[in-house]
């Protein structure tokens, strides 16, 4: 076989290592990767929830959930938080690194800066949001009293026990409501 010959048959096989590297990567792509513990993930799975909420005391049984975030480049950045109520409010903390202003050193917080459009994962179903930071002391309080109702860590950080941890509260406000 001349040299011609081996290039012309490595050059057909080109384009079935592409198309099967396509095949693998859309693959990939619409499976998603939901994020776990401290490590990010990409798109969320489930059953996006089709009628307007009218109660989230359900949000009550879930310790943690997903928020999937949509940054400028297209492909969904999502992280694992917990999330509280009061009434029908909704709240889910921030903790940064070092003491900051939102959208601080977070880069979920930097992507809702520019686009508040979210998807929560509660159970296996997705929720359509808009996340705002709880900028308003008021509302802040709101926040934080209610994830000190469900979790003992966010008691703790309420009643003075941890002053240094730098944190926001972001509320989420379902679309369509």
């Amino acid at each position: 076989m001349t040299g011609n010959e081996r290039a012309e048959t490595r050059g057909r096989g080109l384009p079935v290592i592409a198309a099967c590297m396509a095949v693998v990567l859309s693959v990939a792509i619409s499976a998603g990767c939901e994020p776990k513990d401290r490590r990010p993930g990409t798109w969320l799975a489930g059953e996006p929830a089709e009628a307007p909420v009218t109660d989230w005391s359900f949000i009550d049984d879930y310790p943690e959930v997903y928020v999937e975030t949509h940054p400028w480049y297209g492909i969904p950045h999502s992280v694992t938080t917990v999330i509280a109520r009061s009434g029908n409010r909704i709240f889910v903390p921030s903790i940064y690194e070092v003491p900051a202003e939102f959208p601080g050193s977070k880069y979920w917080n930097r992507i809702i800066a520019g686009n508040p459009a979210v998807r929560i994962k509660i159970g296996d179903r997705l929720y359509e949001m808009e996340a705002r930071p709880a900028r308003d002391p008021d509302e802040f309080q709101t926040g934080l009293a209610a994830l000190a109702r469900k979790y003992d860590f966010w008691r703790q950080v309420r009643d003075g026990e941890n002053p240094d941890l730098p944190f926001v509260i972001i509320r989420m406000h379902p679309t369509g409501e």
